[in-house]
């Protein structure tokens, strides 16, 4: 069976890691036809615009995407890339392993845990009011008169929406990757000890998805803050949790950093029927054309792909070829050595050639 996969390089470092991947994939046998589409600063370059119209036209024909990092600037300038392709094609589960390696540098062993992300409410939905604006101190005096609190005139405003259809839609899917993974427990994750009314939508709706599952599955909650200080002290205490978006993003980066870091932190973006893969990391410019930076969790993002595509085979394979490079500890990037200016580290294509070599 041939597949039809969208290919986005991405910005800075993204191409790289992109066509390591490309290689890894291919030489597990899987056959791909890559549709190769620009997004990020390459399509602004080529097209005078972040996000063309191909790019979503793509992935909803071939219905998987394998997509490298896009810068998003902080402050200023276009909001995220990668938020805007979530958006449009609704792909509303984020789902980020974190899963420790042999090799990895890490002060923690044997996690194994997995983040399912809301990806289309919260503060993420892009709902904010300029400070100075005229519609923004309309709002104010209007939010002032509805609650009876005072806001600074000179606020930005920033509305967090979190609806019950989303909440169920999200903690189903986690509860169902539960099922369809072995995996044990599933832990909501909130704070709605103090957001009574957007947060606790997200915990209250989680409690009554969690009946359906209760035979099968055990069922906790966790306090996003409290959460963050179980994971570092007790993380082997944990499994799948899930999460609304904004503290999805926050302790999946946590998670990354209890296995190594980013740069073994693979991600997927799925929907009803579509699904976009990516690494957990950003574009990282300065680094753009060095052929220097660590392609596992490009690689990684891989072989979520292609278990999503029911390649499972391939994916175990490929799998288990990067843990014995990661393991072996030599053909590995800098970052992966026990000293970052180890003379003996490689580059982003030389590890994908040990990668490949372990697959035969």
């Amino acid at each position: 069976m041939i597949h039809n996969i969208t290919l986005i390089p991405g910005d800075g470092i993204g191409p790289e890691v992109i066509r390591a991947a490309r290689r890894c994939i291919e030489a597990t046998g899987v056959k791909v036809t890559w549709d190769v589409v620009a997004a990020g600063q390459d399509a602004i370059d080529k097209y005078g615009d972040i996000l063309p119209k191909n790019v979503l036209e793509s992935i909803k024909k071939n219905k998987v995407a394998l997509k490298g990092p896009i810068i998003t600037p902080i402050g200023e300038g276009f909001r995220s890339v990668n938020v805007a392709i979530r958006q449009a094609l609704d792909l509303y589960a984020c789902v980020r392993p974190a899963k420790s390696y042999p090799g990895v540098k890490s002060p923690y062993k044997d996690i194994d845990l997995v983040i399912i992300r809301e990806n289309s409410e919260d503060l993420y939905a892009g709902i904010e009011f300029e400070e100075g604006k005229t519609e923004t101190k309309e709002l104010i005096s209007k939010l002032e008169e509805l609650a009876h609190k005072k806001i600074r005139q000179d606020s930005g405003i920033s509305i967090k929406p979190i609806s019950k259809y989303a909440s169920e839609r999200i903690v189903k899917f986690a509860f169902e990757y539960a099922v369809k993974y072995n995996r044990k427990k599933v832990t909501v994750v909130h704070k709605a000890n103090i957001m009574k009314f957007t947060d606790g939508i997200f915990l209250k709706t989680a409690r009554e998805v969690a009946k359906d599952y209760t035979h099968k599955i055990i069922f906790e909650e966790a306090i996003v803050d409290n959460m963050a200080m179980q994971l570092v002290q007790k993380p082997r205490n944990y499994d799948v949790l899930v999460l609304p978006n904004l503290y999805g993003d926050i302790i999946s980066d946590l998670c990354a950093g209890l296995v190594g870091g980013l740069g073994v932190a693979p991600g997927a973006n799925i929907g009803d029927d579509m699904a976009v893969f990516e690494a957990v990391h950003g574009a990282a410019p300065k680094y753009k054309g060095m052929n220097k930076v660590n392609p596992t969790a490009m690689i990684l993002s891989g072989v979520l792909m292609l278990r999503y595509i029911k390649e499972d085979k391939a994916a175990d394979k490929l799998e288990e070829a990067v843990k014995k490079v990661l393991a072996e500890g030599r053909s590995v990037t800098y970052d992966l050595k026990p000293y970052c200016d180890d003379p003996t580290s490689v580059g982003t294509q030389e590890m994908a050639d040990a990668i490949i070599k372990n697959l035969k």
